[in-house]
Formats: C-alpha cells, sequence, structure tokens
C-alpha cells in the first residue's frame, strides 16, 4: 500500500520522507483546501526530499470552473513545475453543469507529459461520480483522488468500492478526506483501494513574542506540521494491513 501526504512546508515535506510516505503532495493555503505553493517553496522542496514530488495546480479557493485567464495560470504553472523536477501535478476542472471540463483536463494532462497526473477532489463535487470516473479515465489522468462523494471517506465506503471495482485497474484510485490512523484500516478493508492520501498535520507551538493584553497582542496562534513518527505509524500500519489482506 502506497502513502501520500499532503504538506505545505519544507519542514513537513521532510518528515514525511523520512517518515516513510512514498509521495508529497505540496501545497499553500491548506485553509483553501490548497492552491499553487511558490516557485521557491517547491525549489527547495525538491532539494531536501528525494522521494515522489507532487503539485497542486490549483490558481484559487473556492468553485473548480476555470476562467481563461486562470487556465493560463495553470499553464503556465505546469511547466514551471516540470522544469523545476517535480514528478507529478494535481488538478481539477469542473465545468458549469457539474460535469469533468474533458476539453481543458485534457488539454492540461497533455502538457503535463512526462509528469504523472492525479484528478484531485473536484471531482467529489461532480453531479455523477460513475460518469465523473470515465471522463477522468478518457482524459488520461493516472490517478484519482477521491473521497467517495463530497463527505469524507468513512461516510462513503459503499461509493468508494463501487468506484473502485469501476475503475477496473484503468485508473488507479487513491482514497482521500479525513483517513486517519484510527479509520484506515476499514476504508482500506472495505474498499479495496491500495494508495491512501492524508494530511496528519499537528499543531506547532505559537513560536511568536506576546505582549500581553491589548492591540498589540500577537495574533499568530501557532501552524500546522506533520511529524515523522505519525507518518511512520501510518505506514507502519499500511504495511501491516497489506500484509494481512
Amino acid at each position: 500500500m502506497k502513502l501520500e501526504v499532503c504538506v505545505d512546508s519544507v519542514e513537513s515535506s521532510i518528515a514525511a520522507a523520512k517518515g516513510g510516505a512514498e509521495r508529497i503532495e505540496l501545497c499553500s493555503a491548506l485553509s483553501e483546501e490548497g492552491i499553487t505553493p511558490s516557485a521557491g517553496l517547491i525549489d527547495i522542496v525538491r532539494k531536501c526530499v528525494d522521494i515522489d514530488l507532487f503539485v497542486i495546480i490549483r490558481p484559487r479557493g473556492g468553485s473548480f470552473v476555470y476562467s481563461e485567464p486562470e487556465l493560463k495560470v495553470m499553464r503556465s504553472d505546469i511547466a514551471a513545475a516540470k522544469s523545476q523536477g517535480v514528478n507529478g501535478v494535481v488538478l481539477g476542472l469542473l465545468s458549469t453543469d457539474g460535469t469533468i471540463d474533458r476539453a481543458h483536463t485534457t488539454e492540461l494532462i497533455e502538457l503535463a507529459r512526462p509528469m504523472e497526473v492525479t484528478f484531485h477532489r473536484a471531482f467529489d463535487a461532480s453531479r455523477n461520480l460513475a460518469e465523473a470516473l470515465e471522463d477522468v479515465i478518457a482524459c488520461g489522468a493516472d490517478r484519482l483522488l477521491t473521497a467517495g462523494g463530497p463527505s469524507d471517506a468513512m461516510n462513503s465506503l459503499v461509493s468508494l468500492a463501487a468506484l473502485q471495482r469501476q475503475a477496473a485497474r484503468r485508473i488507479q484510485i487513491m482514497a482521500g478526506g479525513g483517513i486517519r490512523i484510527g479509520n484506515v484500516r476499514e476504508i482500506a478493508l472495505r474498499t479495496g483501494i491500495g494508495e491512501m492520501h492524508t494530511s496528519l498535520n499537528s499543531k506547532a507551538p505559537n513560536l511568536a513574542f506576546d505582549r500581553g493584553p491589548g492591540p498589540d497582542t500577537a495574533q499568530d496562534s501557532g501552524y500546522y506540521v506533520v511529524k515523522q513518527n505519525d507518518v511512520k505509524a501510518f505506514k507502519a500500519l499500511l504495511q501491516e494491513i497489506a500484509m494481512r489482506s
């Protein structure tokens, strides 16, 4: 079983790699469910880790319907990621009617080659998951990240299992959405999915200087990081599941 960890910093990238993850998905603004990270962040992460590095290509938060200027940004970001030695990109585009935007998705996938392409959880916002899966496959994506619907993976086990069967090895299904060490065993065994996506974020302490009560009080309340030991424990559990299934 393979583990992908979603990260937004150099520190978390290194922890994920040392903890045994096979792949990281690098994002910024995780509060917006991830947007494209800066060229500087991609550069330093690429120099610090030797596992597969995938970069999200998402110009803004919000809906997955993009304008032509936003598509130009996505094309430029894909070209930049390719030049920086990234192994893959993560993207997702919908049409206004809730279907996969096949024309632009196909275009961006072709532009990304020879990098791998994961179609992300924009899929879960589509109007019909079975139809959307066939569209994602037709566009040429290598992998689909999904929770089996708009909820989290644990609430969509039947849907995830159905998508795994429908894929029939034509595309790799990767489960993501609320996956933690306490539920990944059930998700894996009930769906048959062999790739898991998780953030494993922990709150880092607030190191900002606190001036005390008043208008100048430090506003920094800490930030989230991935810890090597958490990744190591999660990966060990995946290995155990693989051995017993």
